[in-house]
């Protein structure tokens, strides 16, 4: 029997788009011959299955099936490619938790706590993982900037804790452009990270549940024409990525080592794609994307085929591993 299997895909967050390409290329890749997938939309004006014409059916959220004619279509496991909102920072997972249906994340904590920065950089930081300064601002907050920029210095950057892409991101050279850089920041969250400036190369480093083993992915190095790897220069065309990063071995190991302890602290499975800065040689830990994209032009899809995975192979693992 043929196992069926929700893509879900979109989401609530301005990463919608985005989303949509990485699960209509996990549906491109699946092994039809060994499962039935079904691109699942979760918006927030509707939740619909799609059939290969593209009609839509709606989910019943009460079991998160659908009615294809007359068969009712139950999912014996969901791939969660939802960046942002609700998929990346646990909602959607604490609901399939409870509905007892099995998807390709980490449990639904691990998602939440990861998408926050704030709490993944203080949970790491207890075990000895370099990060970079920073202060953490609610929306409502007396801003002292003469004490923030006394703590972070400049230039610095200005980020909203809960959103990835690189929406809402601001490096702040002067104290004049602090303010419209929390302004920013605040329109894609209610919660801000103050970050010092790391000095050095970036590398991303995807790490993954493999055939039962915490595999590290071969490293891509980022490097930008923007003033940072922003969303321009993530989407648009204006960076670079290079895998293997052109590192030596002994910084390579360090990453490597470092990728893994996180994941391993943080108590990860499934996907993850971690950020580094390397100051005088030693990462320094950003960030940990756990849906990262997964188009043929992503970041850790380059790194499954670096380590010689192709992407059919690379979401049939997600799944097996989700189902055992």
């Amino acid at each position: 029997m043929k196992k069926n299997i929700a893509i879900v895909m979109g989401g609530y967050s301005s990463e919608v788009n985005i989303s949509l390409k990485s699960g209509n290329v996990v549906y491109n890749h699946l092994n039809k011959e060994k499962y039935n997938p079904f691109r699942v939309h979760i918006l927030k004006e509707k939740w619909v299955a799609l059939d290969t014409s593209d009609t839509e059916y709606a989910i019943d959220k009460n079991d998160f099936s659908f009615l294809l004619g007359d068969k009712k279509i139950i999912f014996d496991c969901v791939f969660n490619a939802i960046h942002g909102a609700p998929g990346e920072n646990g909602e959607l997972l604490a609901y399939f938790n409870l509905i007892n249906l099995k998807h390709t994340s980490a449990p639904f904590y691990q998602m939440a706590l990861t998408f926050n920065k704030r709490d993944t950089l203080s949970v790491v930081k207890e075990y000895g993982i370099k990060t970079a300064v920073s202060v953490y601002l609610n929306k409502g907050d007396v801003v002292n900037l003469d004490k923030i920029i006394a703590k972070v210095g400049l230039p610095c950057f200005v980020k909203p804790n809960n959103a990835g892409s690189s929406y809402g991101i601001s490096k702040v050279h002067t104290k004049t452009e602090m303010l419209p850089a929390l302004e920013k920041a605040y329109q894609e969250d209610s919660e801000i990270l103050i970050e010092s400036f790391l000095d050095g190369p970036e590398v991303s480093v995807g790490v993954i549940k493999y055939k039962g083993e915490t595999k590290v992915l071969p490293i891509t190095e980022i490097v930008t024409e923007n003033d940072f790897f922003d969303y321009e220069a993530k989407y648009e065309g204006k960076s670079q990525e290079i895998t293997p990063a052109r590192i030596s071995e002994a910084i390579k190991m360090k990453v490597e080592e470092a990728a893994k302890k996180v994941y391993t602290i943080l108590n990860m499975s499934g996907f993850s794609r971690s950020e580094f800065i390397l100051v005088d040689n030693e990462p320094f830990f950003l960030e940990m994307n756990t849906v990262p994209g997964l188009t043929e032009n992503s970041i850790l899809p380059q790194q499954a085929q670096a380590a010689g995975i192709i992407l059919k192979e690379l979401f049939d693992n997600a799944i097996e591993n989700a189902l055992h």
